[in-house]
């Protein structure tokens, strides 16, 4: 069970998200977690899964699964091989790995069928209320175009933002709703979180800060005041 909000952070496959790098982040995130309470969940490379799960107390997901059963599939990664791992979740549709709709309806299946928490990422409101309907636990909105530049969507395109939850509540409100591209301050997921989302995902903002642990602080922060203003 993902509490919200949530601070959901992707290492990609950043040289700072491999080896002592990546473990240390994680240490971090979860030293900020226990600091505060605020819910976080990390998700490094799929070959840091393991070491990552094995230390630290905080969610792991998995950035990404082939959408194939167990088999005679080389070089591929199946959604039992992330949860031996010992992932709690997994990113699906990434704007870096997109998927066909039907092999995001298989990995959201497969997700639920090894109790794993699916995040489907999307890129506009249509695309999120199509994939609203697919039942995914979250939803993560992010328009590509400002992903990695640190302008955030909750700033630079908030009606995305709006549309998208708004459509998620009339498609299927059980879905939670993220907010992604750009995020890199507390001010950022005050702001995602004042336009009705339940948290962020974000990736560079964190990994490759000079002070991760500073900035994962900040963001946790952030997400207290919003909880103190309601």
């Amino acid at each position: 069970m993902i509490q919200t909000p949530v601070i959901i952070v992707n290492f990609k496959a950043y040289l700072e998200s491999i080896g002592l790098s990546c473990l240390n982040i994680a240490k971090a995130a979860e030293v900020v977690y226990k600091d505060t309470g605020v819910q976080i969940v990390v998700a490094p490379p799929a070959t840091e899964i393991f070491k990552v799960s094995s230390s630290v107390e905080i969610p792991v997901f998995a950035q990404h699964a082939d959408p194939v059963e167990p088999g005679a599939h080389t070089g591929a990664v199946t959604v039992e091989m992330v949860k031996e791992a010992g992932a709690k979740g997994l990113l699906i549709n990434h704007s870096e790995k997109r998927l066909i709709l039907a092999d995001i309806e298989t990995l959201i299946k497969k997700a639920r069928g090894n109790n794993l928490v699916s995040v489907l990422c999307t890129n506009t409101p249509a695309v999120t209320g199509a994939g609203a309907a697919l039942s995914p636990d979250f939803l993560a909105i992010e328009p590509p175009e400002l992903i990695g530049t640190g302008i955030p969507v909750s700033k630079a395109k908030p009606e995305v933002v709006l549309d998208s939850v708004n459509i998620v509540s009339r498609v299927n409100p059980q879905v939670k709703v993220v907010c992604g591209a750009g995020i890199t301050t507390g001010e950022d997921v005050y702001a995602a979180l004042k336009l009705g989302t339940v948290g962020v995902l974000l990736a560079s903002g964190v990994v490759k800060a000079k002070d991760p642990k500073k900035v994962i602080q900040e963001m946790a922060e952030a997400c207290l005041k919003f909880q103190e203003e309601q």
